[in-house]
């Protein structure tokens, strides 16, 4: 492979390297290279704003009569992306930055200007204190203090760092995870008392429910007993329920009345049907066969258009009577 790479060159005897003509070459020749923005600025022609690394063919060449410590300078010059007006700017190795010359003004520069002021404070104050011995004392009395309130100011910070390294979270976790548990506990120990408490009232309930049934159960044999015979139920009152609470309602108004004992005197023999002229019409002959009942009933209705002091036995009287009529309408519907 050493036999493809030549490296070495063929130098005949007579070679005189003086003989060589030499390239004159202008000093301030222009070079063509491709760089970046190195700031922010702003073209004065269009307005138009050009960012920092913005990429650019630029010709490059060095600043006759102007170097720093021994280094050279270098002037740049590009165009502007919108109107092509030419803008140069040169390098600033004092500051080891770039500088705008021309075309264009440079932007955010809030750095270097702060640092500017500084620098002219400072200077100021040296030319102060070589002057003036008591604004010397004023300057160092002043930086003490600085220094004093720097001092508390980091103290303070140490503190408040050391309270928050003792501070441990997991221990705070772990208490907050405790009281969950025990609130839970807590939750379902009343959840079982609540459950307790009803079952306890549901067996109470259930207990006299029972209770009650097994009293009331001795009562049907009973029943049984005053009805053992299929016959009994022949033998009661088949009147309905309207006609007795009628009959207690009478009984509470007005009172008892023993029908049978008042109205003795009001039966009376059966008698010959008289003959009577009412309204030119007169009445027929009633049948022989239709009995007592019929008399006591139409001699109660005749006895109830007399007035209260006549009356067909001694003692009688209207309610008397009303009575009566209302036990002969029931023992004609019986």
């Amino acid at each position: 492979m050493s036999e493809r790479k030549v490296l070495n060159k063929y130098y005949p005897p007579d070679f005189d390297p003086s003989k060589i003509p030499k390239l004159k070459l202008p000093k301030d020749r222009q070079y063509v290279v491709r760089l970046m923005a190195p700031f922010n600025m702003r073209c004065k022609t269009c307005g138009e704003y050009i960012y920092k690394g913005k990429k650019f063919n630029a010709r490059k060449e060095t600043v006759q009569n102007e170097s720093y410590l021994g280094l050279p300078i270098f002037r740049f010059y590009i165009k502007c992306t919108r109107c092509l007006a030419e803008i140069t700017f040169k390098t600033d190795p004092e500051n080891t930055d770039y500088a705008m010359e021309h075309g264009a003004t440079r932007n955010f520069q809030a750095e270097k200007l702060l640092e500017e002021e500084e620098e002219r404070l400072q200077k100021e104050r040296e030319d102060e204190e070589m002057n003036n011995p008591m604004k010397v004392l004023e300057n160092r009395t002043k930086d003490s203090k600085l220094e004093m309130e720097v001092l508390e100011n980091l103290q303070e910070l140490k503190e408040l760092n050391q309270r928050q390294a003792h501070v441990d979270f997991e221990s705070m976790l772990q208490q907050y995870k405790d009281l969950e548990e025990r609130q839970r506990e807590q939750e379902a120990e009343e959840d079982e008392s609540e459950m307790k408490a009803m079952l306890e009232e549901a067996q109470g309930r259930r207990l006299l429910e029972d209770s009650d049934s097994d009293e009331d159960q001795p009562q049907g044999p009973a029943k049984s007993v005053l009805k053992s015979k299929p016959t009994d139920i022949l033998q009661e009152d088949s009147a309905p329920q309207a006609k007795k609470l009628k009959v207690e309602a009478w009984e509470k108004s007005i009172g008892k009345l023993s029908g049978k004992v008042s109205l003795s005197g009001l039966v009376t023999t059966k008698r010959k049907p008289d003959t009577s002229v009412a309204n030119g019409v007169g009445t027929q002959n009633v049948p022989l066969g239709t009995g007592s009942k019929s008399q006591s009933a139409s001699e109660s209705a005749r006895n109830l258009s007399l007035p209260a002091g006549s009356g067909s036995g001694p003692g009688s009287s209207s309610l008397s009577l009303l009575g009566a009529y209302s036990d002969s309408e029931d023992s004609c519907s019986d």
